[in-house]
């Protein structure tokens, strides 16, 4: 019996010392992926995260060491939420240059926020577009797009006033004043009420 019951004993211990390695190895593996390439498969990778180390954080009782096992569970989470983090950056810059091609065009506003390819002979399209792209997507923007596109709208603007003494026509002057009219309360109607539908979803 004594024997059996110290056979059965180090079957558990070899198992949970096997529970820590997969997960140890896993967050490795996970690691050696570029955070675009991750956030694409982020559901997957995180489900089977999320498993080992349940597996990994149970199989701890059974470790006679088990402070060098927790250790090593804590160094891999530590490099699992590092991962995390840049996925979640990698995921953030790519949604907002996906909002900055639909406003501006592809391509044509990166992270410098460079303006200067917008002069007086396009201006009012470029005014014309970013406004009608914003009023037909108001009601799927997020907050954080708003903060974005509150971002962009400003610094079109800068550059308007850059513009106005290049040989702006007086004509385009207006229509831009329009739109501008047009889009001033769009911005802050939407951009509070995107904020309130966070707060009442967070509530939930």
């Amino acid at each position: 019996m004594a024997l059996g019951f110290a056979s059965c004993t180090d079957k558990k211990a070899t198992q949970a010392e096997e529970s820590v390695t997969a997960y140890t190895d896993y967050v490795d593996s996970v690691r050696s992926i570029p955070a675009e390439e991750a956030s694409a498969n982020w559901q997957a990778i995180d489900d089977s995260y999320q498993l080992k180390i349940n597996n990994a954080e149970v199989a701890l009782e059974n470790l006679k060491d088990k402070e060098e096992a927790q250790a090593r569970i804590d160094a891999s989470k530590a490099k699992y939420e590092a991962l995390q983090a840049e996925v979640i950056n990698a995921v953030n810059m790519h949604s907002k240059q996906v909002l900055r091609n639909a406003l501006f065009g592809e391509g044509q506003i990166g992270d410098d926020m460079n303006f200067s390819w917008v002069n007086k002979d396009n201006i009012l399209a470029v005014y014309d577009h970013f406004v009608a792209t914003a009023d037909a997507n108001k009601d799927v923007y997020t907050r954080e797009d708003w903060d974005e596109v509150k971002l962009l709208y400003e610094g079109l603007d800068s550059r308007k006033n850059t513009v106005e003494n290049e040989g702006l026509t007086s004509q385009d002057n207006r229509k831009i004043a329009a739109l501008k009219i047009k889009f001033g309360p769009m911005l802050k109607f939407n951009r509070m009420g995107a904020k309130s539908d966070e707060m009442q979803e967070a509530k939930k």
